[in-house]
């Protein structure tokens, strides 16, 4: 398992194919005659359901919002996503497609949803990883689309180098995290966890209030809160349900 592939790894064995055929041809088809303007005001607003996998319920909360185009937002409690940006949100009919900007990584694509609106429900299946989860979303009311909340600059008491380390699965990681301000810019970061490879995460938000700070990679489904006390970085990393405790200091 790599450092960050804690999404279930993509298979490509001939059952994979043969459950990806038959999931294709039970998905709904959409109704032809309905008119998309009619099919806009009926999709718009939150959703909230679960995606029923082997063994266990994971609760998803859908919000879509439609102002002369799409936009939207996921939430999946149990795998601290909150507030995730749809993209590529395309309607045909009924018929609904998008992805969770979320819960990505190296070789691991966005989580796609792909849905049916039939009568006051949203139906269809979650698929990430070439696995499949089938899903059932009632209306609960208007939406509550969530925006992306910009960078910030960082105090000059977070500015510099950090570096901490932690143990996750048996394997020892080494954290680096430097943090720079820009002339009338928001701040930016390089974040580098290693452990057997190396990881150079690609930083989308810093946001930084008080002695609180959040670093965000949206691309590999991974974020950091700290905060700074004695001149040191307590704070936790997060990527889907794993969540790992550790602390930060400036480089001897």
């Amino acid at each position: 398992m790599n450092n960050f592939e804690f999404t279930t790894r993509r298979r490509t064995s001939f059952l994979g194919f043969v459950i990806a055929a038959l999931c294709s041809f039970a998905s709904p088809i959409a109704n032809t005659t309905s008119d998309a303007t009619e099919v806009a005001p009926a999709l718009d607003g939150r959703w909230s359901g679960k995606i029923q996998i082997p063994g266990h319920e994971l609760t998803l909360i859908i919000d879509l919002a439609h102002d002369q185009k799409w936009s939207g937002s996921a939430i999946l409690p149990r795998l601290n996503v909150k507030g995730a940006p749809l993209i590529d949100i395309k309607t045909e009919g009924a018929d609904l497609s998008f992805a969770i900007q979320a819960l990505t990584g190296p070789g691991v694509e966005a989580p796609k949803i792909k849905a049916h609106l039939t009568g006051e429900k949203l139906v269809g299946d979650f698929v990430q990883a070439g696995n499949t989860g089938r899903f059932e979303l009632d209306k609960t009311g208007p939406p509550q689309v969530e925006k992306a909340p910009q960078s910030t600059p960082v105090a000059k008491e977070f500015e510099g180098e950090w570096s901490g380390g932690y143990d996750l699965l048996g394997y020892p990681r080494k954290v680096t995290l430097k943090l720079q301000n820009h002339p009338l810019q928001p701040a930016s970061a390089e974040w580098v966890i290693a452990g057997r490879k190396i990881n150079n995460l690609p930083v989308d938000r810093i946001t930084q209030q008080g002695k609180f700070i959040t670093v965000e990679c949206s691309a590999f489904g991974i974020s950091y809160e700290g905060r700074l006390e004695n001149g040191e970085l307590h704070g936790t990393v997060f990527q889907g349900p794993i969540e790992v405790a550790f602390v930060m200091r400036r480089p001897k």
